[in-house]
């Protein structure tokens, strides 16, 4: 398998294309841009694009949807639990665990809820994940982003969809930098704290402006943080840092 990755600088995300071997077919997962490395390298591996693979709706995922389709004539496969939430076109719906083959990739599709109801995880040759806004390189996506889930949806969807893959396993996530499946079992905070390996120091918190306790401040991908939170009306949250304050 071969992979590039675009960085889109505006919203940290990333756009990939993973191909079987030069000469050979591939797929786009996510296009949020820009779109010049991966037309480049496509190019200059002489790749035909079979599909845009999208893990979620957000804007910064799909803002060159319609780009790629009008180069490449490629059909655009989304998650059938937010289709209705896709501003653009679409051809197809996957669920989790559908298959999908472009050349010699064998791709599958894993349900992974929580910061959206629909977002996928693509497992490609056993040998990488693309992630999109589930799992990051030492942190998980937040559970309050248009379209989300639940706190236990992004919980399960991390410890006992993810966590199950091979440690070796390349995780590709939708932000930032690269990492593998057996790094964040072993040091990624909010699993250490769901595996039982380290304890929250709980403090009193203002959360998006509601009174709340503040389980864990973990460094975000951006540099900022993300905070588990839970509320005192309505339970726990995965919530952007700089929307936690009066930390007591």
């Amino acid at each position: 398998m071969i992979v590039e990755r675009a960085l889109n600088q505006q919203y940290l995300s990333n756009s990939f294309v993973a191909g079987d071997q030069p000469g050979g077919s591939c797929v786009i997962i996510d296009a949020g841009g820009p779109a010049e490395p991966l037309t480049d390298f496509i190019s200059a591996n002489d790749l035909s694009v079979t599909h845009l693979l999208c893990t979620h709706h957000h804007v910064d995922h799909v803002s060159f949807n319609d780009f790629f389709v009008e180069k490449y004539g490629c059909p655009v496969l989304v998650p059938a639990a937010e289709a209705d939430l896709f501003d653009g076109p679409y051809d197809e719906t996957l669920v989790g665990d559908d298959q999908i083959a472009s050349g010699r990739l064998s791709i599958k599709a894993l349900h992974t809820p929580g910061h959206t109801k629909g977002m996928l995880a693509f497992v490609i040759d056993n040998e990488a994940v693309f992630t999109g806004d589930t799992l990051f390189k030492g942190t998980v996506g937040g559970t309050l982003a248009p379209g989300h889930a639940t706190f236990a949806d992004i919980q399960h969807s991390i410890m006992e969809v993810l966590m199950k893959l091979p440690p070796e396993m390349t995780v590709y996530p939708g932000h930032t930098d690269f990492t593998t499946i057996g790094e964040e079992w072993d040091s990624n905070p909010f699993v250490r704290i769901w595996r039982g390996l380290d304890e929250p120091e709980i403090k009193r918190c203002t959360a998006m402006g509601r009174p709340a306790e503040l389980v864990l401040r973990a460094r975000d991908y951006d540099g900022g943080t993300k905070c588990w939170v839970r509320f005192d009306d309505s339970g726990d949250e995965i919530a952007p840092g700089s929307q936690v304050v009066d930390v007591a």
